[in-house]
């Protein structure tokens, strides 16, 4: 391996077969719940899932990488490279959406791995001039997605110490599945990875950073034709469960009036979120989904149906509005559909900064390797926002074709690919020799500040 150095730090070149390596292995990987129209369908803690998380297991102690699980079901591979030392975590999340994209999460996971993997060749050739100050760990976050248990971004949430574990392992799909279950039936429920400290999380002082690299999912590095974009802060978001309670009846006998239609006054939501976002404009976005009508008959009023919902803006102030709002279209809708409507959050974060250390050096590494970037604050959650809280932090984001996600037809090309895991590399280097140890920061934001119910 040729190694440079100089005033920009080390530089970690690919070997020849290192790009090519990786886009075999991201075929491979995209063949676990692989759909027909070139996406793929792996739920957390599915089969697919789990086989998926096999061959990555597989992949890593091939490399001299110890593949655990903690009590949540995140997947580490850790190599101790300084015996003692923290760790550095990069990685992301392999579980999809149903019917999602391939590139998804997926892509920062086997980034990561790949990244790591050329650090593990450069640091063990006894010519390498520099020596890491951590040790590395490629981290697979259990349900990011939250498709098919709730919330998302559920495994860094637990690890993070913003959601309960106990609550997390209780929460059941709508077959009625626990996470527990679903975990154990695929051995992939372990121990304490880290250790954990009074609140619950695990201790700072056993991870010293995290990166996490992602498709954009958003037109802005497309539209600009930009290669890599730096994350310097993200929307604020409300998730919300929502029943809405009505009364059982026959579609034919029972009179229109006399209906206390469920699904009705769900339909009246939907209309109702929509039109909010429609009055805030670029800076407030809504959505409804999974919903879930009991009794489901072609014959009977519904009684009683379950939905998601979510508020998502860049400002705090206005999600705070928006909050309001939605309580008071609620009670216009429970008189006009004549039901009851119960609202509760499920999930919720506010729109903090990055650690500016972590934008720093990524935008550093950006221009030392000669690529174009731009600051793209993400309006999707992602496990980053989790981990930023609690220390120093790098997002990067690569481009997505026409800023399509979680469907199949999720596109980045190869090319993209290839130099994020080059810059995702170089700034590991320079995290693991310890660039953010001194002059680095979490966000402002105290951990578990977040909101009414779990995170």
């Amino acid at each position: 391996m040729t190694i440079e150095t100089g005033e920009r730090g080390v530089h970690v070149p690919a070997r020849a077969d290192d790009r090519q390596a990786f886009l075999d292995d991201f075929a491979r990987m995209s063949t676990f719940g692989a759909t027909a129209a070139g996406g793929v369908d792996r739920e957390a803690a599915t089969d697919a899932d789990a086989a998926q998380r096999k061959w990555l297991a597989a992949w890593l102690t091939e490399r001299g990488f110890q593949v655990r699980f903690d009590r949540i079901g995140n997947m580490f591979g850790l190599l101790e490279l300084v015996p003692g030392a923290p760790f550095v975590l990069a990685g992301s999340h392999m579980d999809s959406q149903p019917r999602g994209g391939r590139f998804d999460g997926a892509y920062g996971v086997l980034a990561a791995a790949h990244a790591f993997d050329r650090l593990r060749r450069l640091y063990t050739d006894p010519s390498c001039p520099t020596r890491p100050a951590y040790n590395l760990a490629v981290v697979n976050w259990f349900n990011e997605e939250g498709s098919r248990f709730t919330p998302s971004m559920q495994g860094s949430g637990v690890f993070t110490g913003k959601l309960d574990l106990a609550d997390a392992l209780a929460t059941a799909d709508v077959a009625g599945v626990t996470v527990q279950d679903a975990l154990g039936a695929h051995s992939m429920l372990g121990d304490d990875v880290f250790p954990l400290d009074d609140a619950g999380r695990f201790r700072d002082d056993r991870v010293a950073a995290y990166a996490e690299i992602h498709i954009e999912q958003g037109r802005e590095l497309d539209k600009a034709g930009v290669t890599i974009g730096v994350v310097p802060s993200t929307w604020g978001a409300n998730k919300y469960e929502i029943g809405v309670v009505g009364w059982q009846g026959h579609t034919g006998a029972t009179a229109i009036t006399d209906r206390q239609d469920a699904l009705y006054g769900a339909a009246r939501i939907v209309v109702a979120l929509r039109e909010l976002a429609e009055t805030y404009g670029d800076e407030l976005h809504t959505s409804c989904g999974q919903l879930t009508v009991y009794p489901n008959s072609p014959v009977v009023v519904p009684r009683e149906v379950h939905m998601h919902l979510d508020l998502r803006s860049s400002s705090d102030d206005i999600l705070a509005a928006a909050d309001r709002d939605l309580t008071r279209m609620f009670a216009e809708i429970e008189i006009a559909a004549d039901v009851r409507i119960e609202k509760r959050f499920a999930h919720t974060w506010k729109g903090h900064d990055y650690p500016a250390g972590g934008v720093a050096l990524a935008e550093a590494v950006i221009g030392d390797l000669g690529f174009r970037s731009m600051r793209v604050r993400t309006r999707a959650g992602h496990d980053s926002t989790n981990m930023k809280d609690l220390v120093p932090t790098v997002m990067l984001f690569i481009p997505s074709v026409d800023g399509v996600s979680h469907a199949e037809n999720e596109y980045t090309a190869d090319d993209d690919m290839l130099d994020g895991v080059t810059v995702l590399t170089e700034a590991l280097a320079r995290m693991v020799e310890g660039a953010l140890s001194a002059s680095a920061s979490p966000a402002s934001a105290p951990p578990g500040s977040a909101s009414p119910g779990s995170d």
